[in-house]
């Protein structure tokens, strides 16, 4: 890595983690005055920044096992991505010993009166919960490790034995990561309304990390393609590869959303209606109106656009559009089970999204600069990357 590209990544670092470690101390304090609103506030952020670190795992294991080129940019921004892993396995902890101030069911004077079927006493009993949190975890950062490990030694050794590895371990690795994100959206969300049901939940959740793992890598690519040896590479054509994998992650979540409200209208459950109604009305219904257009039409219109997607400041200034309407779309998911009547913005939801998104920044950069920009010994990229990068 070029000294200038180091000093451009420092200017990135630094402030990000002196930024991330004031809002936390600022958090801390809101923490003593009103805990219940903090625990809020904490899970809302914790889920945005949880999504970008859990969907570069997934699009790394998908270039590895479709064996695509469009991964030769983006490849070790999703391996630094992933590697942010073990800070939110640290960063759930608060979630996991403060859950009675988030979830009925984990209160005991208020779980008599919610009469839950035997299944969901059982599935939402504290000890069962918290272990599968620590198997979620457990088993996503063995997947990180290994992935990145074998990354490790492709770059000193070379080879195609390692990529054969890290194809095999992806094929299981994605069927188990889309079962980790449903149970884990059910448990960490789902359960904050525990009447509602939907089996549609965990195929939006893992939709939306993936959606955000890509405008990630546009955003990051837009930095680099500034500087040697990316600058060789980014060529229109590998942009417009990745403003198509946005078009169609936006696509498949408007599909989902609709899908899972077409099917609750349409069954007029009790236990499902609800969900809907809370955040369909008012301002809430406001924000559903937003998301429409601001997290699907815009970008669908735009990602249809050659002249967009092939100009690497356009793609980049609409993936930031989406990843600030991902925090709009994951607030509009949680925050109506605290306030049904309507959104009401605290002080700390902007300080705990600067804290954590901060820490995670710095963490993020720290291992982007630890590995090569270019994975110069993988077989699909030889020819492609020019020799000496």
């Amino acid at each position: 890595m070029n000294e200038v590209l180091q000093a451009t990544l420092d200017r990135i670092q630094r402030p990000a983690l002196g930024a991330g470690v004031i809002a936390l101390v600022i958090s801390v304090v809101g923490a003593y005055l009103s805990p219940t609103q903090f625990m809020r506030s904490y899970l809302v952020a914790f889920w945005f920044w949880l999504m970008p670190a859990v969907g570069c795992l997934a699009i790394l294991m998908i270039q590895f096992f479709i064996k695509g080129r469009w991964g030769l940019l983006i490849r070790r921004t999703l391996e630094a991505g992933t590697r942010t892993l073990p800070l939110m396995a640290l960063l759930v902890v608060p979630i996991l010993l403060s859950r009675s101030r988030l979830y009925p069911w984990a209160q005991p004077d208020a779980a008599a009166s919610l009469h839950l079927v035997y299944f969901k006493q059982v599935y939402l009993s504290t000890p069962f919960w918290v272990a599968r949190a620590i198997i979620y975890f457990g088993l996503l950062l063995l997947w990180v490790y290994m992935l990145n490990r074998w990354s490790a030694r492709e770059d000193a050794e070379g080879g195609s034995q390692l990529l054969a590895r890290m194809r095999k371990l992806s094929a299981p690795g994605l069927i188990l990561f889309a079962f980790i994100l449903t149970f884990a959206a059910v448990d960490w969300v789902m359960s904050l309304d525990t009447g509602f049901f939907s089996t549609i939940y965990g195929l939006i959740f893992a939709v939306i990390p993936a959606r955000m793992a890509v405008a990630l890598s546009v955003i990051v690519l837009a930095l680099l393609a500034r500087y040697e040896p990316i600058t060789e590479l980014a060529e229109p054509k590998r942009f417009n590869d990745y403003g198509n994998l946005l078009l169609v992650f936006t696509m498949l979540w408007a599909y989902l959303q609709f899908d899972q409200f077409l099917i609750i209208w349409a069954g007029n459950l009790q236990d499902e209606i609800p969900w809907y109604l809370v955040r369909a009305k008012g301002t809430w219904g406001g924000i559903a109106i937003a998301l429409f257009v601001l997290n699907f039409a815009l970008p669908f219109l735009l990602l249809l656009q050659r002249a967009v997607t092939q100009r690497v400041v356009w793609l980049s200034r609409l993936a930031v559009v989406i990843l600030l309407m991902e925090w709009v779309d994951l607030y509009w998911i949680i925050s109506p089970a605290f306030s049904p009547d309507g959104p009401h913005l605290n002080w700390m939801d902007l300080t705990l999204f600067i804290g954590i998104g901060g820490i995670w920044v710095s963490w993020f950069v720290w291992q982007l600069k630890g590995r090569p920009l270019l994975p110069v010994h993988d077989p699909r990229f030889e020819g492609v990357i020019p020799v000496g990068s």
